[in-house]
């Protein structure tokens, strides 16, 4: 598994044609976007769950990050 830090526009490329772009986010959320051919199957981990509860159970889980020290976190430009 990789742990990425990303900043607000930044991107990753899986493979040569699916593309998923970091929008930002507020709180407890994250917006990003992907791009990818139709013939992927793009599911919500809430949605498998659902459907099969015993994923849930079995699968790890992982913690958020504690906010980032200053020194590590983009400054934003205002304008």
């Amino acid at each position: 598994m990789l742990r990425l830090s990303v900043s607000t526009e930044e991107y990753l490329m899986l493979g040569d044609n699916i593309k998923i772009v970091f929008l930002g986010g507020s709180n407890h959320h994250l917006r990003i976007m992907i791009d990818a051919p139709k013939d992927v199957n793009i599911v919500r981990s809430t949605v498998l769950e659902k459907a099969d509860p015993e994923l849930k159970k079995s699968s790890s889980t992982y913690y958020a990050e504690p906010d980032l020290p200053e020194r590590y976190q983009k400054k934003r430009q205002q304008g």
